[in-house]
């Protein structure tokens, strides 16, 4: 089955009523957000600053990006209406905090401004991922960073040897999962035309259950979790 999110606003009210649950228990992930915490420390922030985050389902990264210390405003964007009113459902009275329908490869900001955009576990899920570099390029400050963290996906695994056929079921899962399982291999490619400076990367490795694949293997599955990939918005030549 296709990635449900490459459609998102296409799925059905109990598809989605799923998701808004799964999401929301994957951010309250004591690993995850670990992972977070350190993601996000490498990202150098003015004071005022204002963020966006794209594909940002239930909010809770752009909740995180709100709190802070030199955050004046976190936007999350997200194609799918529920999600975004799921979003500000949970967000409640926060002053710099706002949530608003979009594609991620047609925003409505203006050119330059915010000074950080952030995919997080997103980029995977959207068609022609081209399309949304070139968007966060054009509403990025110069200077401005742009973090993407996503799972490395062709690493996935639940085989304990060659031709192991429970593999197929492995590779089945994560086609229904994302919409692109190499992105992670294609990504460093694909930033400098889109006009960003060279990026720095890293890797985590995670081991997950059975359950979080929804493949009942009796076995953990294993992957390169997420890579990180922060860039400069590349500055304007002078002269």
């Amino acid at each position: 089955m296709p990635d449900i999110y490459a459609s998102i606003t296409a799925a059905d009210p109990a598809t989605l009523e799923r998701l808004v649950a799964a999401l929301e228990l994957r951010a309250a992930d004591l690993l995850r957000r670990g992972i977070l915490n350190e993601f996000v420390s490498e990202i150098t922030l003015p004071r005022e600053a204002k963020v966006l985050e794209i594909g940002c389902g239930t909010g809770a990264v752009t909740r995180f990006l709100a709190n802070l210390p030199d955050v004046s405003q976190a936007v999350g964007v997200d194609p799918s209406p529920v999600f975004i009113a799921k979003a500000r459902e949970l967000a409640g009275p926060v002053k710099n905090l706002a949530f608003q329908e979009a594609d991620g490869r047609a925003l409505s900001f203006e050119d330059r401004s915010f000074d950080a955009v952030l995919f997080h576990t997103t980029l995977c899920h959207i068609p022609k991922p081209e399309e949304a570099l070139a968007e966060s390029l054009r509403v990025l400050r110069p200077g401005g960073w742009l973090a993407i963290f996503d799972g490395d996906y062709a690493t996935t695994s639940v085989a304990i040897g060659n031709f192991d056929p429970l593999q197929c079921c492995a590779d089945a899962a994560i086609d229904g999962l994302v919409h692109d399982r190499w992105l992670m291999r294609r990504l460093l490619a694909m930033l400098r035309p889109a006009g960003f400076e060279a990026p720095r990367s890293r890797s985590y490795g995670y081991l997950a259950s059975r359950t979080e694949l929804h493949v009942h293997t009796g076995r953990p599955w294993s992957r390169s979790a997420a890579e990180l990939h922060i860039a400069n918005h590349a500055r304007p030549e002078c002269g």
